[in-house]
This record gives C-alpha cells, structure tokens and sequence, in this order.
C-alpha cells in the first residue's frame, strides 16, 4: 500500500442546478391511507418517503414476489412440473390447476405474479425447493442475503395460516429492487396479458391497475390481499431516467397511495450526476492540477431543496507517484449530503510526458531560486 505522507484535502460546495430550487413539499403531508410505506429510488436504494417502514407487518400475496424471483433463478423455467395433490388443494385466489396436470415453469411463475396463483406458487415451491419446507428455507436464506431484516417467510403465497410470516415496507422494497435487476423478472412483473405455452391453454389478465389501467408510468408490480393483512402493493415506475418503487401495507386507498408517491417524486427529485467519469476539475494542486480523474461517474436522486446540502471532499497522497504504483489510486473523492458519507469513488492520476515534466521541475526551481534570492547571469 502506498504510504500517506501527508493528505491533501479539497472541499467544494456544489452551487447550482439546471432546474428551480422551490422548496421541497414536507413528506409529511403526502397523503397515504396505508399503515406502513416506502418510496425507495431503485438505482441507489435511497428511501425518499418512509411511514413505519421497518415494522414486521402481515405481507399478503406480495410474498410471491420472492417465490417469482427464486423460480426464476432456479434456471428450470423451461422445466415441466407435475401439480401435486397440495397444490391442487391450496385455497384462496387460484390457477385452477388440476392434480396431476403438467405445466410449464414459466408458464407457473406468469400466473403466480399476474394471477396470484396460490396453488400456483405451491406447484412452484415444490419443484424448485423439492418441498415447500425446502423452498420457504431457500426463501429465508435469500432474504438474509439481501439484507430483508425484518422478515420471515413461512409460505410461498402469504396466506394467513401461519403467524409469524411477515416483513416489512422496506425490506419488500430491498425484495424488489433486487429482483428488478434480473431482466426475466422485470419482464414477467411488466405484462399486462399472457398466453400460456403448453399444456392446458390459459389467458392471463394482470390483477395490477395501475400497469393496466390508471398509471401510465407503471412498469409492474404485485398485488396483495387477505383479510388479516388488507390491502398490501408493491409497484414500480419509471419517468425521466427515475426508476422507483412503492410499497403499501394495509393500505385502503393502495391504488391512490402509490401515484401520490409516484407523483411527488416525479415532481421534487432528480437522478443527478454528481461524479462525471473523467477529469476532476475541482483539484488545484500545481503537480495533480488537471491530471486527476475518475473511472466512474456517480449518479444520486436528490430532492429539489437538498442541492446546497451537498459537498465533495478530495483525498490525495502527496507526490510524487511511484512509477510502478501509476495503476493504482491515488486518492478518493467523498460525496457527503451534509454531514452523511454517500459514497466514496477512487480517484486515478495521469502521468505527464517527460516534457511536461521537464516544464514543471523548471518553473518549480525559478520559484526556489526567487525565494532563496539566487541571482543568474543574463
């Protein structure tokens, strides 16, 4: 590791924007019926509005999500399952399949997120899982691996019959932004209308509204209810490049909760490029000036009143760079909003030529030669 002598810190506030600075409206006041809620930014995870986001609630058919994505990344979508006696017998909003009956993997997993198949996502569980005990333990590992700290899944569907099945907003958020980084998921989650490819012909109609009928921003989502857990939704949107999720427990007025949210967020953020991959101009250092540049750019959804909040902090080694440690960084850039660290980005050092070098050591002396009064012929 190269060795820090000494550390050269640069601070800069960041002073204007290519849009109006009006004041944010207060997240309080936006109008939302559901018990628990999150808007989360889907790029960086960011949590733009939050009412009880972190407590344990009953989750309902939006529990599917996680069995969707586990099928999904089984790699046995083009697989055949044979429903079972279980699945045929699950109660609550249904497929209809029949005992016996083979059907398609990814013919399973369009029903279970368009339809809600219960007996679905038993099917499902059973073939993935080699059990549903098999299957929920696959569940509860990958929510631990995605960082879901307020759940438990005891089911593949979220019916009611066993207590402590239960998450939370956020973590259902966390659940979805994952899994809309796997095309195959976004697709299925997206579809209004579906065919089935094999087997018994069946005609899916998507049970989400708002991709199908009241929010022309909708890129999908899953639907939820029982009657111990009401009304649950998870939903995504995307406008301008602002990809976001919306997740509603109990919720009455789910429907109008989630374009309120959607609305606001639309309105009052923007996914701004903080870092631009390239030079970074703000450093002045005589022997870094114009030499210091990023691999990476850095995208962040800032709200309309928070651009003045945010500040860049540089974090360089004192020179000379070792000719050998050239590939390696050199210092970092902090991008802080306020006092909190957003992310820190490496930053790389591109050397002169040995003219440029030659140019720099011969303005350096004439500044020693002026300093130590050291007189040259004419």
């Amino acid at each position: 590791m190269m060795k820090k002598i000494s550390l050269l810190v640069l601070s800069i506030l960041l002073l204007t924007m290519g849009w109006t600075t009006s004041l944010v409206k207060a997240e309080a006041n936006i109008g939302v019926s559901a018990q628990a809620a999150v808007l989360m930014e889907q790029s960086t995870g960011r949590v733009l509005y939050g009412k009880n986001e972190d407590e344990p609630m009953r989750i309902a058919s939006i529990t599917k999500i996680m069995t969707a994505i586990l099928a999904i990344e089984s790699g046995k979508l083009s697989e055949t399952v044979t429903v079972s006696d279980r699945a045929f017998g699950t109660e609550g909003s249904s497929l209809y399949l029949q005992a016996g009956e083979k059907v398609l993997l990814e013919d399973l997993v369009y029903g279970l997120m368009m339809r809600s198949g219960n007996d679905a996502a038993m099917a499902i569980a059973e073939h993935v899982g080699g059990s549903v005990e098999g299957f929920v333990l696959l569940m509860n590992q990958k929510a631990e691996e995605i960082g879901m700290e307020h759940t438990t899944f005891q089911n593949p569907h979220g019916l009611d019959d066993l207590e402590n099945h239960r998450s939370s907003a956020y973590d259902m958020a966390l659940l979805t932004q994952y899994a809309m980084t796997n095309d195959t998921y976004k697709t299925i989650s997206g579809t209004s209308d579906y065919r089935t490819k094999e087997g018994t012909t069946r005609v899916f109609h998507n049970k989400n509204k708002l991709l199908t009928q009241l929010y022309k921003y909708s890129t999908g989502g899953k639907t939820g209810y029982t009657k111990l857990a009401h009304r649950t939704l998870v939903s995504t949107a995307t406008k301008n490049d602002l990809d976001l999720i919306v997740v509603t427990l109990d919720a009455p007025s789910d429907w109008d909760d989630h374009m309120n949210l959607f609305n606001w967020a639309f309105d009052q953020v923007k996914l701004q490029e903080i870092v631009q991959e390239g030079p970074i101009s703000i450093v002045q250092d005589e022997y870094y000036k114009g030499r210091i540049y990023s691999k990476q750019s850095y995208f962040y959804p800032v709200k309309k009143n928070e651009w003045n909040k945010l500040n860049q902090e540089v974090t360089l080694v004192t020179p000379p760079v070792a000719e050998e440690k050239l590939n390696d960084p050199v210092g970092k850039l902090t991008v802080k909003m306020d006092q909190e660290v957003l992310t820190s980005i490496p930053l790389y050092y591109d050397p002169p030529t040995e003219e440029e070098k030659r140019s720099f050591w011969n303005r350096l002396f004439g500044v020693v030669q002026v300093v130590v009064g050291v007189q040259t012929n004419d």
